[in-house]
């Protein structure tokens, strides 16, 4: 595997989806309520953010919050919900200062409306920046996203706007919560589950898996950088045989 002279792979995902899972583990592990976990898997979140940027990952998208985290006792939903808008409030800022634009996918409808407020906020504080987009699913579940998308192309049909017949992939792709940007090529799970948990199912298609044993508030530059060097070992196929994607680079 090459790298370059900065140690950073040569070959780097456009776009790393993330489930940030093992939080409440990590914390029970430690006789500590469940909601230390999420704290201190906020120091994680911005370790992660300085290897992607340091890499120069173009999309960052993180699993916050699942529309099936609602089941989980009102206590610890509670304490999420005052995380979320703490650390919208202050992580907001600092990154405007480091040129990244945060965007927050999902069905907001159920969130507090000061919270949703705060979610709009920030997303205007840091819409001017280019360095690079982390985008946060929150209340979001990959079949809500596919169901969405569809009734946006049935509301299309129903008024004459379309056929069903009309009606492609290519069509009902920019349509999701992610539609105007890159698919995910790499996906990584911590906290030693092998699921996708209803993430981005649509977009994680041809998505590199990447599973890691590390509770998520252990996950810190290290353990990022050898998911991209793992990452960057193997060879995409989408459906080709191997010798069809050596001779392609090759012409």
């Amino acid at each position: 595997m090459e790298k370059t002279k900065q140690g950073v792979p040569s070959v780097v995902p456009r776009h790393v989806a993330i489930i940030m899972d093992g939080n409440n583990r990590w914390a029970k592990k430690r006789l500590l309520p469940g909601v230390a976990g999420h704290k201190a898997g906020v120091d994680a979140v911005r370790a992660v953010i300085e290897v992607c940027a340091e890499a120069k990952v173009e999309v960052l998208t993180l699993f916050a919050f699942s529309s099936e985290n609602w089941q989980r006792p009102a206590e610890e939903v509670g304490a999420l919900m005052e995380l979320f808008f703490t650390a919208l409030r202050r992580e907001a800022r600092r990154l405007n200062e480091n040129n990244i634009s945060l965007r927050i996918i999902g069905d907001r409808s159920r969130f507090h409306p000061e919270l949703q407020a705060a979610m709009r906020e920030a997303e205007a504080l840091t819409a001017g920046s280019n360095r690079f987009i982390l985008q946060i699913a929150a209340n979001y579940g990959g079949q809500w996203d596919i169901a969405q998308a569809a009734q946006r192309l049935a509301r299309e049909v129903q008024a004459g706007h379309l056929r069903p017949e009309d009606i492609t992939p290519e069509l009902l792709q920019p349509c999701l919560a992610t539609g105007d940007l890159p698919l995910p090529d790499l996906c990584i799970r911590t906290g030693g589950e092998h699921r996708i948990s209803n993430f981005l199912l649509w977009q994680l298609a041809y998505a590199e898996l990447y599973f890691s044993d590390l509770f998520w508030p252990d996950f810190k530059h290290e353990a990022m950088r050898t998911a991209l060097a793992d990452f960057a070992s193997r060879q995409r196929r989408f459906g080709k045989t191997s010798e069809q994607v050596e001779a392609g680079a090759r012409a």
